[in-house]
């Protein structure tokens, strides 16, 4: 017998219902929105979505495991339905993701905290899925659902004839926290408290207990011949007193003859194994031949992994408030205080970072092939040469840092024109 809409909506509120019933009994209820992120808002309070962001229930944060951008969307943080008009929230997630869409992207979605009062109808959710056309799908390569409960599977089971079979294979379902840490850069991932205390709580009333997540080992001490995962320093003193590391001189070197000309270079993940390969033999201090990869996106992730995987970002964290800051600058200055901030960056910092943006700004002259302008480039790279010393950082850090860094590409000649070290190498 087939339900009415109306008839689906009853069930679905029933399910949610029951739900609600279960977190109350293992103490995980939530009676109030979740606490809001002091930068959840990156825009002006006279902003047409300011009304939705400042909630904080749409973040984006650094990358995953496979290089794509994460996009965050927390239920823990919807207002009651009174206070949140849900159709701008859908064209504020549509703005933010038009930001990204063009590169890999992946979605976390924390399903506690969705409540009968703050739930958005199943009309509005049919006519989401319906508005993110092929644009939104197309790059979506993981949809990973957490903590999810018989409403999900009762969404799932009356929007299953509108879901593809290809988009289907994006979900993946994860019960605790823990099982992030396989796909994520999960110190990376903004997580609402009030969801780690669920999953701390489902945790402890499972019965026998899920497996604990292992405890880290110490780790061991780097190879002489070590590329990933250590200090500049490191890297220098290991190879002879070089400025440039052979992982950033290898895929710079292979790119800037092969792959200048690539549509979407820098925005495409490639195959983690693939990956992963390659790390171990730069590593092992082993040649390397991108050739046999026949896939020019692996140079392109391993270089952004390098960056990803440093101790301390490339702009160094005593740089982050003044690269925080230049939202706050008068347009007119903020090429010349790019040009100071990374002036006083420490020589080897220095050298590597232009060594890197003089490639970035040969990338963005070939933009009329590859798309990748300065700003387009800069989403990719912002949150690549730099992260807070603490915590992650919120969607209202990344514009900021982007902005840095797309002044960085396109007005190279400018920032780096008076410093030259007598140790500066260019690609």
């Amino acid at each position: 017998m087939m339900l009415s809409g109306i008839d689906l909506e009853q069930l679905a509120e029933i399910e949610l219902q029951k739900d609600e019933e279960e977190q109350k009994s293992v103490g995980g209820s939530l009676s109030t929105p979740a606490s809001v992120p002091r930068e959840a808002s990156y825009l002006d309070i006279n902003h047409p979505y300011y009304d939705v962001a400042r909630h904080g229930i749409i973040q984006v944060t650094g990358d995953d495991n496979y290089g794509r951008k994460l996009v965050v969307f927390s239920c823990c943080r919807m207002p009651p339905s009174h206070q949140l008009n849900h159709q701008k929230l859908l064209e504020y997630l549509k703005y933010t993701l038009d930001q990204y869409v063009e590169s890999d992207y992946t979605v976390v979605y924390f399903h506690f905290g969705l409540r009968s009062i703050n739930k958005p109808s199943l009309k509005w959710l049919q006519r989401a899925y319906k508005e993110f056309d092929r644009k939104y799908k197309k790059n979506l390569k993981a949809l990973y659902v957490v903590h999810p409960t018989n409403f999900i599977k009762i969404l799932w089971n009356i929007f299953k004839p509108l879901i593809s079979h290809k988009f289907g294979k994006k979900v993946t379902y994860v019960n605790y926290l823990s099982e992030l840490r396989d796909h994520l850069n999960y110190d990376q991932l903004v997580i609402p408290p009030e969801v780690i205390r669920h999953d701390d709580k489902l945790r402890a009333t499972q019965k026998g207990g899920p497996p604990l997540p292992a405890k880290t080992p110490p780790p061991r001490p780097p190879l002489p011949t070590q590329q990933f995962g250590v200090t500049l320093q490191y890297l220098k003193d290991k190879n002879q007193g070089a400025l440039i590391p052979p992982v950033v001189k290898g895929t710079v070197s292979y790119l800037k003859l092969k792959g200048l000309q690539t549509e979407g270079l820098f925005r495409r993940s490639a195959r983690v194994q693939a990956i992963k390969e390659i790390q171990k033999l730069y590593n092992l201090g082993k040649p390397v031949n991108y050739d046999d990869c026949d896939d020019i996106h692996v140079p392109a992730v391993i270089l952004k992994t390098f960056l990803r995987e440093l101790p301390e970002p490339l702009l160094t964290y005593d740089l982050y408030e003044q690269v925080h800051s230049i939202a706050s600058v008068e347009s007119s200055l903020r090429v010349s205080h790019c040009k100071m901030s990374v002036e006083s960056l420490p020589e080897h910092n220095y050298v590597l970072l232009k060594y890197l943006t003089c490639f970035l700004h040969m990338v963005s002259q070939e933009s009329i092939h590859n798309k990748m302008t300065p700003f387009n480039l800069a989403c990719v790279f912002g949150l690549n040469l730099i992260w807070p010393p603490r915590g992650t950082a919120s969607l209202g850090a990344l514009m900021p840092l982007n902005m840095f860094t797309e002044l960085l590409i396109e007005h190279y000649s400018k920032i780096f024109g008076s410093r030259t070290p007598p140790s500066e190498v260019l690609p």
